[in-house]
């Protein structure tokens, strides 16, 4: 199984996750944001991984450091979930629809981190997000897995439709990408290492 058990303490947030790549999509979250733990347990779902979440915040501040800090957070915990990452699929690419939205997520497992972000969010708030922190969010995520992550709107509308699109798509993407192919042998990377 690969799993990972992540806690980050500061002045800001307290952290702890749990999260198994081979899961089925079970996900306990409590971040005190409503509409970001519907975006996470998306996450999980789609993605068929497991994944326990608390997180206590400076929400009297506002949701950033919330959001970024799990962003943290989930990309170090699915660095070290994936390990030396022998055998895994390595890249992931998802075109997914919601009503008049759709959402490409393309990403990359190589042990560099880079972020582009193509997305225009209307709202200034879905619910009790921020929704400037979503960029937030996913750079940190793949600050801290080190990977390669492009999120690019085709079209959209509604800013919660667009947000859910890129998390189920990340989701789908990030599975795919781990997945395990038994004709790797050692790591895809003429490197010989990512």
């Amino acid at each position: 199984m690969r799993t990972a058990e992540i806690t980050r303490n500061t002045k800001e947030t307290r952290i702890r996750m749990l999260l198994n790549l081979d899961g089925s999509g079970q996900a306990d979250i409590h971040t005190g944001i409503g509409f970001f733990d519907h975006m996470l347990e998306s996450f999980a779902r789609h993605g068929l991984f497991d994944l326990t979440l608390n997180v206590e915040g400076d929400l009297n501040v506002d949701t950033h450091h919330t959001v970024e800090d799990t962003g943290i957070v989930l990309g170090q915990a699915i660095a070290q979930a994936v390990g030396d990452k022998k055998g895994i699929v390595r890249y992931g690419t998802v075109i997914l629809p919601m009503d008049e939205s759709l959402v490409l997520v393309s990403l990359d497992l190589s042990g560099r981190a880079y972020l582009s972000w193509d997305v225009s969010l209307a709202a200034e708030r879905v619910g009790g997000l921020e929704t400037e922190t979503v960029k937030e969010f996913f750079y940190a995520v793949s600050s801290h897995a080190a990977m390669n992550l492009h999120v690019r709107e085709i079209c959209g509308g509604n800013t919660h439709h667009v947000i859910e699109a890129a998390f189920k798509a990340f989701a789908k993407a990030l599975d795919a990408a781990v997945t395990t192919d038994p004709r790797i042998h050692d790591v895809l990377s003429t490197k010989g290492s990512l």
